[in-house]
């Protein structure tokens, strides 16, 4: 079992470096959540979330794992392993709307990281990117991405980073992402294919999956996960883009 602690985030006033990196990706109300998925949240007790997660169109059937209880007004439910709300397509009004708005711009946000043009890197370590520091920028890859070693994103809390990946993003077992004075916020992770967390693996960065993601036994991230299908939690330690302590 993991037990963590969690710290309220607060963004301070940047300084006047310019900022360097691709435009950031609008997520819109797509970033009130910190998980969202269109067919299903599932978990193995017990895992911690901080952060609202929510699925549409599928109703609360879509949410497993959690034991939740319905808020009196019926527009959510709660759960020991969420810090949060729980929210679904069959609860009470405005949830239904709102989530239909949610998902909707979550996959603007997909769509819009997916077709930016003219990357810096391209194909890096021929996905194999273990071992890599990563600088600002746009990257693309027309395969799938494994991290294999621990890799670094360096750079400063205005700098941005978009990994366009076609193929499946893989954390290996064990493996971290660390961040070098980088914001998880002003990093995404665009996935054609399934996105995997290994077991007892670390992520760093916002997950806009075409697929589905999964965090395995003992994994944790610093992100939000946001999937065109489902998300699969197994006893993972989650918080949602601020400081972590397992």
């Amino acid at each position: 079992m993991i037990s963590s602690t969690f710290t309220i985030c607060f963004l301070t006033a940047l300084s006047s470096v310019a900022a360097l990196g691709p435009a950031a990706v609008n997520l819109r109300t797509a970033a009130n959540y910190a998980i969202l998925a269109k067919s299903g949240i599932s978990t193995v007790p017990l895992s911690v979330i901080t952060g609202n997660i929510g699925v549409s169109p599928i109703s609360a059937t879509g949410l497993t794992g959690f034991s939740p209880t319905l808020d009196s007004t019926g527009q959510f439910s709660t759960s020991a392993q969420v810090v949060g709300h729980l929210f679904a397509a069959s609860y009470a009004a405005p949830t239904p709307a709102t989530l239909i708005a949610a998902t909707a711009d979550m996959g603007t946000a997909l769509a819009d990281a997916n077709g930016r043009l003219n990357p810096d890197f391209t194909n890096l370590a021929s996905g194999a990117i273990g071992g890599q520091t990563l600088t600002p920028g746009l990257y693309k890859w027309t395969t799938g991405v494994t991290i294999g070693s621990g890799v670094t994103i360096i750079g400063t809390a205005a700098d941005t980073w978009i990994f366009q990946v076609a193929g499946a993003l893989s954390v290996a077992t064990g493996q971290k992402v660390t961040l070098v004075g980088a914001l998880a916020s002003n990093i995404v992770w665009v996935v054609g294919g399934t996105a995997t967390v290994g077991a007892g693996a670390h992520l760093e960065g916002v997950v806009l999956g075409t697929t589905s993601i999964s965090l395995l036994a003992g994994a944790s991230a610093n992100s939000r996960l946001l999937a065109q299908t489902n998300v699969v939690l197994q006893q993972v330690c989650y918080d949602i883009l601020c400081h972590r302590s397992v």
